[in-house]
Order: structure tokens, then sequence, then C-alpha cells
């Protein structure tokens, strides 16, 4: 049941904004509860998982074949990112030094959450992704100098890929150059998009899953490095207080008012249809059945542990405390049990009898 009968551009921004929201707060909840080594740990995890299947993946779709190297990795960053929502700037120097500058409000590190960012994150995508762009192009020439990072004052992250005289050992692929300034931002410089192969919808569901990626790497990610137990713990409990905090933004954005099991079966399904996923809801007495047939976040991550859909899962449970705290959610079936569908059922809860 569902009176939504078309995905509005405000849907695919609730996605967007929630799991953009969501891997912020993962990043934050690490690094509360297991420091600054563990968050950086986790981001180089997954900007590394995330560059190994996406980075080259994603060159032809960009139009990049054919550019000098170190054009075309400032280039990809620079589209890539902005398709993402992410305010980025592209300065090409010569064809082997091309520079980007990830401009404040850093999308990353969402309002206020830069302050409480350490420096071990910025350092995990930089090793995980940026210093692995001349290993993927086949091409050991290419390296990436970084000159600015949010955490040490300067002007946003910022820095170059260089085509170097030589091939560079490992350790020489990412290099840290504080002194050094981007040339002036000229955004009449900027390469486009074709507007042809890209239109509305495709940049609307583009960027969704701009956002949608990073937790399909995350979560699994942090069962990888953390075991089942720590990773359910903190993938739910941030999960978890990013529903509750954005829960009145993304009803707004759904369309959905009111805060009734039916109500909150809407919102559900309104979420998953335009997450990209077969869901639906009806009534059952006076509770609201959800049912999703499809679990495109994590589509193509093949056998993935339990503690994935528990942490997910929390999500859920904070967006509907801030719906109506007297309401309970159940978990009747599990599509990572192998069952069809993952089931849920919204209800009144009545008075602890326990005790």
């Amino acid at each position: 049941m569902s009176d939504n009968t078309e995905i509005t551009a405000d849907q695919y921004e609730a996605v967007a904004e929630l799991y953009h929201a969501y891997l912020t707060g993962l990043l934050l909840y690490v690094n509360t509860h297991k420091g600054a080594k563990a968050a950086g740990d986790i981001t180089l995890a997954t900007f590394r998982h995330q560059h190994k299947e996406k980075f080259l993946s994603s060159f032809e779709k960009l139009d990049l074949d054919g550019l000098p190297p170190a054009v075309a990795a400032a280039r990809y960053h620079y589209l890539s990112n902005s398709i993402g929502g992410v305010g980025v700037e592209y300065m090409y120097e010569n064809d082997r030094k091309a520079w980007v500058r990830f401009r404040h409000p850093r999308w990353i590190y969402d309002g206020t959450a830069l302050a409480g960012m350490p420096i071990e994150v910025s350092h995990g995508f930089l090793y995980g992704w940026y210093a692995q762009n001349g290993v993927s192009l086949n091409n050991p020439r290419l390296g990436f100098v970084c000159t600015s990072q949010d955490m040490d004052g300067q002007y946003g992250l910022a820095g170059y890929f260089h085509e170097y005289d030589r091939d560079l050992e490992p350790h020489e692929r990412l290099r840290f150059s504080p002194g050094e300034e981007p040339p002036k931002f000229d955004p009449d410089a900027l390469p486009l998009l074709d507007t042809s192969t890209w239109p509305a919808e495709r940049l609307m569901k583009a960027n969704r899953n701009y956002s949608m990626e990073y937790i399909k790497t995350l979560l699994p990610e942090m069962t990888a490095l953390f075991g089942p137990m720590e990773a359910q713990f903190m993938g739910s409990g941030a999960g978890q207080l990013i529903g509750k905090q954005f829960y009145t933004e993304t009803a707004r954005l759904l369309g959905v008012s009111g805060d009734t099991p039916g109500d909150f079966g809407e919102f559900m399904t309104r979420f998953g249809t335009a997450s990209g996923d077969d869901v639906s809801w009806q009534m059952e007495g006076d509770a609201a059945i959800v049912t999703q047939s499809s679990w495109r976040l994590m589509r193509g991550r093949g056998a993935i542990h339990h503690s994935t859909f528990d942490a997910w899962n929390g999500l859920w449970q904070g967006l509907l405390s801030m719906h109506n705290r007297f309401l309970a959610i159940e978990v009747l079936s599990r599509m990572d049990y192998g069952d069809d569908a993952f089931v849920w059922r919204i209800r009144e809860r009545g008075k602890s009898r326990v005790g």
C-alpha cells in the first residue's frame, strides 16, 4: 500500500541526506568509542575498497579516457564528487600537474562534525584512495601531493596529482607539502558533464547512490575490521542517533506526516522505493506490516555477516522513536537469513510487564 506513485526529487534527496548523515555519524561514533586510530583505519578500509571497485569503472562514464594521467585523476575527483553534491574545485596547471580542492563546508564532515573529526580520518582516505591512483592507472610515476587538510587549519583538503620523471616507491605515492597553495580557481575552466548522457534523473540517482555506496562499503568493512559484535554495536548505535536527529527532515522530504503505524509504514515504503527497492506495506489489525523484497544498499557485496543488517536496522529504530516513541518495530523476516524478504511489524507497545 502506498499513495506515492512517482519518486520525486525530494524523495531521492531524503535517501541521499540520511545516508550522508549516517556516514558522518558512523565516523564520529567510531572515533568516540574506539579512538582516532580506529576511525582512521575504518576510513582507510572503506576508501581502499571503493577505489578498487569504482575508480576505473567510472572513467568511461565520465569521459576521461585518453587524458594525461594527472589531469584525468584530478578531473575524476572533481566530476565524481560534484555529482555527489560535494563542493570541490579543479585547477589545471599543466599536463603533468592538476589540482583539486574541497571547499568548506566539507561534505563528509557535515555541520559541526568537522570539530570532532581527527586527522587520522583525513589520512585514511588519502592513503586509501588518493595514493592509489597511479597504481590503478598502471602509471608508477603518478602520485598525489597533499598541501592542506581541514584539521591543520588551512583551506580545506587540497593537493595536486603529479606525474614525476621516475617511478615512485610505495611510500612516495602520497606526499604532504603544507607550504604550497593551489592556483586561483576559475569556474569557467571546469570540465562539464555531457547533459545528453547525464540527464536530470540520472544525476538525482547518482547523487543518491554516492551516499549509499559509502554505507554499502563501510558497514561490512566495520565487521571485517572490528568483528561482528563491535560493528553491530557501533553501527546500530550511530544509526539510532542519526535516525532520531534526521527524522523530521527526512519525513518532510518524503512527504509523510502523522504518527500512526501506517504512517511509518508509508515512510519506510517511500524511503525504500526511492532507494531502488521493492517495498510495500499493509495493515494487519492495528499493526503495519512492511515488506521489502530487495536490498539495493548491499547489492553486489556477496556474503555479508548478519551484524550488517542489525547495524543498519538501528536507523529504523531511531527514526521510529521520533515518529512516535510509543510504537515498536519488530523484525519478522530477514533476507540475510535466507528469507524471501525483510518484513517489519510496527505496532503500539504496551507497558512493560517485566519486574
